[in-house]
C-alpha cells in the first residue's frame, strides 16, 4: 500500500509539472504579440568564432528552472484574466509574465552581434535575425555572416615621452600582445592598453590612465589587414598647461595616524609589515591595494584610508594611512537548543575575545561551554544524562612565529600562526570521555595566485577513558556476539602527534583542495632508539598510552559550468586514503572516513553506507562498523535560480568507503580495484537553497538508486522498485555541499 501511494505522489508531481508546461502561455498576449520562446545564434560558414555571443542578446526567453522547465510562465499562464479575483492577482505576482517579442530589441541585438565580430576582427562581418512564427510563438535566429577575418600586417608605436617608451620596449609589452600576421582583435587593444597602464602605475605614474593611450588603424593599403599605429602623448596637467613628460613619482614619507582621536595602540613594527608602500620606492597603485588587503586581516582595525600629498616642484608622494580601531574586547554568549536522536536538551557558550593583546593584532580566543541532554531509552544505567564541559583557547598572530623569517617574506604573504589548545570533557550514561587537543600551525596565502598554505608543525590528540560502566563494558566490550576491534579501540586510551601540509587554489570556476598528514613517526623513532618495552599487542606506548601511527592524503575538487545566467553545473570529486602501519594496526576512529549525508552521497543519512557492500547488523553500534580507510565520493549538481532569494538544484551522487585490509568485523568492506565499480553507490535528488549571500540554508531530499549493500535486482537498484519510506533521505545544512 506504502508503494502505492509513493508512487501516486511521484505521478502527481510530474503531472503537475506538465499541466504547468501545458497550460495555455500565449492566452495573456494582446492581438498581434507572439510569445519569445527560443534565440538561436549560428555562422553561416561555421568556421567562425561565435562563443560568447549569446551575452550580448538585448531580448530573452522567460525564466527556465534547471534549463528547461518553465514554470514562473506556468504558474502565471494558470491564472485568469479577472484581476479583481485575489487568485488571479496572486498567480501573476508569484509567476513570470510572457516575454513578448520586441522587434526594435531584435534590431538592436543584431547591431550588437555585429559590433563584436568587428571587434573580433570581422570587420566586414553581418548578423541578420531570421523570425520563425508558428502558433502565436516565435523563435528568433541571428545568422552571423563573418566574412574574411583580418589580420596585423603592422604594428608601429609613437611614444613622445622617451622615458616611457624606453621602459614599455624593455618589457615588450606591444609586442607580447600584438603580432603582426594574427588576427586583428580591438578586444587585444583594450588589454594591451590596461596593461601598459598598469604597469605604468605600478612603476612611478601615479597619473598616467588608459586616456593616454590611442590607437589609429588603417585598413586602406591591402586588402584584409590592418596597419596599426599606437600612441601616447605627453603629460598636461590641466587644459592651459604646457605639455611635459610623464612624471614618475617616489614616496618621501609615510606616516601612520588615527581617525577620530584615536591611540593607535598597535606596535610600528606590526603596521610596517603589514604596509608595502615603502620610503624611497616608485609609486605603485597595486601595492596600494595589497596594503589595504592586508590591513584589512589585521583584527585589531575596523577600516583603513590611503590619501596621498604631492610635494610641491618636486616628483614625491607624501603618505599617509589613517586607521580606525575596533573595540579590543568582546563577550559573546550563545544559547543553543540541541537534539541528538530526539534527545533534547540545551547548550550554552561563553566567547571572550581580545583583538589586540600585546599591541599586534594578535587575536585571543577563549570559548567556554556547558551541555546537558536527557537520554531516553537507556535500561541498566545508573545515569540517565549526558553532560559537556570544554574549554578552548586560541591565540592567533598575524604573522610567522619563526626565526629566520624576513620582513620581506611577511610583506609578501599574508601569513598567521595559531596556537589553539582545548580540554573536552563528555559524561554520558555509558562513558566518561576526556579529549585534550594542542596544535602549532601555520597558514599563508600567495596573493597573486589564488593559493593557500597550512602547515601543522605540531598536532597533539590526547584521548582518555577514565570510566566506562560496567553495563557498556558487559554488552559491547566483553561481550562475544557484539565485540569488535573498532569498537574496542575507540574505548581505549589514545595518543595521536600528527604533522600535516595542505595546498588548496580556488577561482571564480574551480577549487581544489589536498593535504597530506602523517602521525607517530617521532614517537616511534624515540621508542625505538630508546628500546622502550611494548605491551602484548606490540605497541610502543608514551606514557602508558599506545600512540597512533598512520599516513593520511586526501583530494578534493569542484569545477563550476556557467549553462546561463541563472543555471549553473556543478561537478565534484573527492577522494581519501588513509593507512596504518608500524605501531597502528587501524587508524583511530576519529581519522577513519565515512559516507552517506549532507556532503556525501545523499540518498543515505550519516555514517549509514560502506564500507564496500557491508550490512550492518546492530543499529546501535553500527555507525562505528559503517567506515573506512579509502573514500570516493562523485558529484554532480545542477543549480538554478528559482525566485527571490530561493535556489534549486537537481543532483546525482556516487560513492562509497572501503577498509585497506580485510577486518573481521567489516565483512564485504576490503577495497578491491575490480570491484570498484559494482560497490559504488549511487543517488540522485532535489534540493532547495534559501541564499542570503553571507550564508546559506540547504535541504536536500536524496532518493536511492543503486544500493551495493545488496546482490538481488529488487534492493540493490531500488530506482526501479522504489519504496519511498526506504530509499530516501532528507538533510537540513548550513552552506552549499561543495
Amino acid at each position: 500500500m506504502k508503494k502505492r501511494y509513493n508512487i501516486l505522489f511521484l505521478c502527481l508531481i510530474v503531472a503537475f509539472i506538465a499541466i504547468m508546461q501545458a497550460c495555455d502561455s500565449t492566452k495573456h498576449l494582446n492581438e498581434g504579440e507572439v510569445l519569445l520562446t527560443r534565440n538561436r545564434i549560428v555562422s553561416a560558414d561555421n568556421k567562425a568564432d561565435i562563443s560568447g555571443l549569446s551575452a550580448y542578446i538585448r531580448q530573452r526567453p522567460n525564466t527556465k528552472w534547471f534549463s528547461t522547465l518553465k514554470v514562473p510562465l506556468g504558474i502565471y499562464s494558470m491564472a485568469g484574466r479577472d484581476t479583481t479575483k485575489a487568485i488571479n492577482r496572486r498567480l501573476k505576482k508569484w509567476g513570470e509574465a510572457p516575454v513578448v517579442l520586441d522587434t526594435a530589441l531584435t534590431a538592436a541585438t543584431s547591431k550588437n552581434l555585429s559590433v563584436v565580430m568587428q571587434n573580433r576582427g570581422w570587420l566586414d562581418a553581418e548578423v541578420t535575425p531570421l523570425v520563425e512564427t508558428e502558433k502565436r510563438r516565435a523563435e528568433v535566429t541571428y545568422i552571423v555572416t563573418p566574412r574574411e577575418r583580418y589580420t596585423l600586417k603592422s604594428v608601429h608605436s609613437y611614444v613622445s615621452d622617451h622615458k616611457i617608451d624606453s621602459l614599455i620596449k624593455s618589457q615588450r609589452l606591444v609586442e607580447n600582445y600584438l603580432r603582426v600576421g594574427e588576427p586583428f582583435s580591438v578586444n587585444d587593444l583594450y588589454s594591451l592598453r590596461s596593461k601598459i597602464t598598469s604597469w605604468l602605475n605600478n612603476n612611478g605614474y601615479y597619473h598616467f590612465n588608459n586616456d593616454n593611450i590611442s590607437y589609429v588603424c588603417d585598413t586602406s593599403k591591402v586588402a584584409k589587414t590592418v596597419d596599426l599605429q599606437l600612441h601616447i602623448g605627453l603629460y598636461k596637467k590641466n587644459s592651459s598647461s604646457e605639455p611635459t613628460e610623464h612624471p614618475q613619482y617616489t614616496i618621501r614619507n609615510v606616516e601612520y595616524t588615527s581617525l577620530a582621536g584615536q591611540d593607535l595602540r598597535i606596535r610600528q613594527s606590526t603596521l610596517d609589515n603589514n604596509n608595502l608602500i615603502e620610503k624611497g620606492e616608485y609609486y605603485s597603485a597595486s601595492n596600494v591595494q595589497r596594503t589595504y588587503n592586508k590591513f584589512a586581516r589585521l583584527k585589531a582595525i575596523r577600516s583603513t584610508n590611503i590619501h596621498f600629498t604631492e610635494v610641491p616642484d618636486t616628483n614625491a608622494l607624501d603618505v599617509n594611512i589613517q586607521v580606525v580601531r575596533r573595540k579590543p574586547n568582546s563577550i559573546q554568549i550563545q544559547p543553543e537548543g540541541t537534539n541528538t536522536a530526539g534527545n533534547f536538551g540545551a547548550a550554552l557558550s561563553v566567547t571572550y575575545e581580545n583583538r589586540n593583546i600585546f599591541h599586534g593584532s594578535e587575536q585571543l580566543s577563549i570559548e567556554a561551554r556547558g551541555a546537558f541532554e536527557a537520554i531516553r531509552g537507556l535500561e541498566g544505567y545508573d545515569n540517565s544524562n549526558y553532560e559537556e564541559l570544554s574549554l578552548e583557547t586560541k591565540l592567533t598572530f598575524p604573522k610567522f612565529i619563526m626565526p629566520w623569517i624576513s620582513d620581506r617574506f611577511h610583506k609578501y604573504y599574508d601569513c598567521t600562526t595559531e596556537f589553539p589548545i582545548s580540554y573536552n570533557i563528555q559524561s554520558r550514561p555509558e562513558f566518561q570521555r576526556n579529549v585534550l587537543t594542542a596544535a602549532w600551525r601555520y597558514k599563508w596565502k600567495s596573493p597573486k595566485h589564488n593559493v593557500s598554505y597550512s602547515f601543522d608543525l605540531i598536532d597533539l590528540n590526547y584521548i582518555s577513558m577514565p570510566w566506562i560502566s560496567d553495563t557498556f563494558r558487559k554488552d559491547y566490550l566483553d561481550n562475544a556476539t557484539s565485540r569488535n576491534a573498532i569498537l574496542r579501540h575507540n574505548y581505549e586510551n589514545l595518543l595521536i602527534m600528527k604533522i600535516g601540509f595542505g595546498v588548496s587554489y580556488s577561482d571564480d570556476k574551480r577549487s581544489v583542495r589536498t593535504n597530506i598528514e602523517t602521525a607517530g613517526n617521532l614517537l616511534r623513532g624515540i621508542s625505538t632508539l630508546c628500546k622502550l618495552p611494548r605491551n602484548d599487542l606490540g605497541q610502543y606506548k608514551v606514557a602508558n598510552v599506545a600512540f597512533a601511527q598512520y599516513v593520511k592524503f586526501d583530494a578534493d575538487y569542484t569545477h563550476l559550468l556557467k549553462l546561463d545566467s541563472r543555471n549553473t553545473l556543478a561537478l565534484h570529486a573527492r577522494f581519501g586514503i588513509g593507512i596504518p602501519y608500524g605501531n597502528s594496526a587501524m587508524l583511530p576512529f576519529e581519522k577513519r572516513y565515512f559516507a552517506g549525508g549532507a556532503n556525501s552521497v545523499r540518498g543515505w543519512n550519516v555514517r549509514t553506507l560502506g564500507p564496500g557492500r557491508y550490512i550492518g547488523k546492530d543499529g546501535r553500534i553500527d555507525f562505528i562498523n559503517q567506515t573506512g580507510d579509502i573514500k570516493i565520493d562523485l558529484n554532480a549538481e545542477l543549480r538554478t535560480n528559482l525566485f527571490w532569494k530561493f535556489q534549486g538544484a537537481l543532483f546525482i551522487d556516487a560513492g562509497n568507503v572501503w577498509t585497506i585490509k580485510p577486518y573481521a568485523d567489516q565483512p564485504n568492506g576490503y577495497f578491491k580495484l575490480k570491484s570498484i565499480y559494482d560497490e559504488m553507490a549511487v543517488s540522485y535528488g532535489i534540493g532547495l537553497r534559501l541564499n542570503f549571500d553571507y550564508f546559506i540554508l540547504r535541504l536536500d531530499m536524496g532518493m536511492k538508486a543503486i544500493n551495493p549493500a545488496y546482490n538481488n535486482s529488487k534492493e540493490h537498484f531500488p530506482i526501479a522498485h522504489t519504496v519511498f519510506s526506504r530509499d530516501y533521505a532528507l538533510h537540513f545544512a548550513v552552506g552549499l555541499p561543495f
